[in-house]
């Protein structure tokens, strides 16, 4: 059986991470934390240790805090190009049995615009049913133009809860987020 290269879809996929992406996983957020938090994280907090980050992402994969954590990866062939994680909402205002978070969705600079966002979106949004969720929520930097449009031209909606995030543990660098909602399952 020959293998035909039609479309571009052939070579993309989503699957749960395995610990083995622990390493691909966290250079992604290296490379992407930059952008993301450009003007509101002092460069030196950012973290710029692909081997310390790993460690963390290992420890978190082997042992997950319950089992509806979820890694999902975004690859091009074998590599990792992206990564979104789902859990229980954890918000005071959220049911942790009828709400799930989508705690983040990061994908590698270099492969924005490419399809990967809205392949792992949908997958994240998968996985959130399966795990039996009726409703996901996701945090938004209030600034962040391009992810709060993604997330509602693909049916996300603000739901007027919104937050000051402490970034760095001392009140002096905050930055502001809105939560949006989507039905799913």
């Amino acid at each position: 059986m020959s293998h035909s290269h039609g479309g571009p879809t052939a070579d993309v996929s989503v699957r749960i991470a395995w610990a083995d992406d622990a390493a691909s996983i966290a250079g992604v957020q290296v490379r992407a934390w930059p952008a993301l938090y450009a003007g509101l994280l002092p460069a030196e907090l950012l973290p710029t240790d692909v081997d310390g980050v790993a460690a963390q992402w290992r420890q978190a994969l082997v042992k997950p805090a319950d089992a509806r954590h979820r890694v999902l990866v975004a690859l091009e062939r074998n590599r990792v190009v992206g990564f979104a994680l789902t859990s229980p909402a954890v918000d005071p205002d959220c049911d942790p049995v009828a709400d799930g978070e989508l705690a983040e969705v990061t994908l590698d600079p270099d492969e924005r615009a490419k399809g990967h966002g809205s392949r792992l979106l949908q997958a994240a949004v998968d996985t959130l049913a399966a795990d039996r969720f009726t409703r996901a929520v996701t945090w938004v930097n209030a600034g962040d133009d391009a992810l709060r449009t993604f997330l509602t031209d693909a049916g996300w909606a603000p739901d007027t809860a919104h937050r000051e995030l402490d970034l760095d543990g001392t009140g002096a660098t905050t930055v502001r987020q809105v939560r949006l909602h989507t039905a799913i399952g």
